[in-house]
């Protein structure tokens, strides 16, 4: 497609789905800055044709603006360029001091013994993830991607479609995308939360001090028995650390895991010295002489001795200052259509802070996951650039790679697909493959595999967005997870 081409694609696709862009003449009172040209057209707002003007009027007017620097938005920018509609036309805003990188890398590599070569920038930056192109910063400058870092976004205009941003920048803009992500779940200050020695995980700058951490760390204790748990605690066993999980429910990862497969993974880590309080409360952190954490204290009364202490107890959307913009009761975040549209023209959301209608159920969800922030901003950006108009069809999909680092005796490493409703059948001995399959009226809904190879993994998406219907007494009787699996895939056919 020519580049005039897809100019009046986005122009009439933007009309039809009235998501438009901007055609607006900024208008100020200020006495002080230079005539500014009406921009009516997407040829005309191109970084060159306003650079002459005053600076505050350079620093003002973007047609697209992403804000949040993480990994959604590294994949919108890449889609921007792949449309040829980045140089000069797209910037980002973000609090981050790096360009947008890989995130799940923070609570698994990045984590590993300096000896047992942990992943550092610019390693894991977006999006080699997928197998694209590293973008490090320079790649956003030769793109022509103007970086704000470290500079968020603190209010919104929605009526003059401008943001400010903490250090005082005014943006305005002709389309938004909102991709601010997560933020960790605290503790409260009055109990600890805040305490030197007690950390959370989020970015980079979370992840360093961690590390720093850990090398003088003797006794760590991790609460909450999620991925952030799952994933911390297998590093400190690198460490060869005293290592202690602590969380409320009856077993490791909830959500997901049947009791059945929880105490696999559980005998597994109990295996490498790590130490579980399961249905345990904590009513506070307690402070050493130092001012720095030494112990964690439990509603029965007892003491758990910690010189380092994480908290992975979830994550909440990011969505000040954008409550205006039309937030979801119900699963959080910002709610969007199935292009990821807001209710305010112009403005989208995507990643993590979206809360979108997830078709293959029938239902409104908001996914963190970074394999959703790489599909909903692709998505995203084509609807806004191209003439794309079907819904996006996300298919849930979880996975976590633990114990990965050199001479670990195990590496680790389940994918699931799907929905875990209905009954389960479990076949396998964790030595070292085990799976797990959702049924529900017969049909299978989810499924989850441990140690699968690059066939079966492949295999897995297809078998659950079928959802057909499965012997469940063949299944039962099946003597190993591949003989499982060659039953599900027949499945596809019968």
């Amino acid at each position: 497609m020519s580049s005039g081409s897809r100019l009046m694609a986005v122009i009439s696709n933007s009309l039809q789905i009235k998501h438009r862009l901007s055609l607006w003449c900024p208008q100020s009172a200020s006495i002080n800055r230079t005539h500014r040209p009406c921009l009516i057209g997407l040829g005309s707002v191109r970084r060159r044709s306003y650079v002459a003007v005053s600076s505050a009027f350079a620093n003002e007017n973007r047609e697209f603006v992403i804000v949040g620097g993480g990994n959604a938005a590294g994949y919108a920018a890449r889609t921007f360029v792949e449309h040829d509609m980045a140089d000069g036309r797209l910037c980002i805003v973000s609090k981050e001091a790096f360009a947008p990188y890989e995130r799940p890398a923070l609570t698994k590599a990045y984590l590993f013994p300096l000896d047992k070569k942990p992943a550092r920038l610019p390693g894991f930056h977006t999006c080699v993830g997928s197998g694209g192109e590293r973008q490090t910063a320079d790649w956003y400058q030769e793109k022509g991607i103007e970086m704000f870092y470290e500079d968020p976004v603190t209010s919104i205009d929605i009526e003059k479609q401008t943001l400010t941003t903490n250090s005082g920048k005014l943006l305005k803009y002709g389309s938004l995308i909102i991709s601010t992500g997560c933020t960790a779940s605290r503790f409260p200050e009055k109990i600890g939360g805040n305490l030197p020695g007690v950390h959370y995980v989020r970015d980079v700058a979370d992840a360093d001090l961690l590390v720093s951490s850990l090398e003088r760390a003797r006794k760590v204790v991790i609460v909450g028995g999620g991925y952030i748990g799952m994933e911390v605690a297998a590093a400190a066993v690198g460490w060869k650390l005293d290592t202690t999980v602590i969380f409320p429910e009856n077993h490791l990862l909830q959500r997901l895991f049947t009791p059945s497969l929880s105490r696999r993974y559980e005998e597994l880590y109990q295996e490498n010295g790590v130490k579980f309080l399961k249905g345990a409360s904590i009513k506070n952190l307690e402070a050493g002489t130092d001012g720095r954490v030494a112990a964690v204290k439990l509603e029965d009364g007892s003491n758990i001795e910690a010189d380092t202490v994480i908290i992975g107890i979830g994550a909440k959307p990011a969505v000040s200052p954008f409550e205006r913009v039309g937030l979801n009761t119900s699963v959080g975040g910002i709610q969007v259509d199935g292009q990821f549209r807001t209710s305010i023209p112009g403005i989208f959301a995507v990643g993590d802070v979206a809360a979108f209608p997830l078709k293959i159920y029938d239902r409104i969800a908001r996914v963190e996951h970074v394999d959703h922030a790489r599909r909903s901003a692709q998505h995203c950006v084509k609807a806004l650039l191209s003439a794309q108009t079907h819904t996006y069809d996300y298919l849930p999909y979880f996975y976590s790679r633990v114990f990965e680092y050199e001479g670990s005796p195990r590496k680790i490493w389940w994918q699931f697909f799907g929905d875990n409703v209905g009954e389960t059948i479990e076949i396998g001995d964790f030595d070292p493959k085990i799976a797990t399959f959702w049924i529900e009226s017969g049909k299978l809904k989810g499924v989850l595999v441990e140690s699968g190879s690059t066939e079966e993994f492949q295999l897995l998406p297809k078998l659950v967005r079928s959802q057909p219907f499965v012997d469940k007494a063949k299944l039962q009787n099946a003597s190993s997870v591949e003989e499982a699996l060659d039953i599900a895939r027949a499945s596809l056919t019968s």
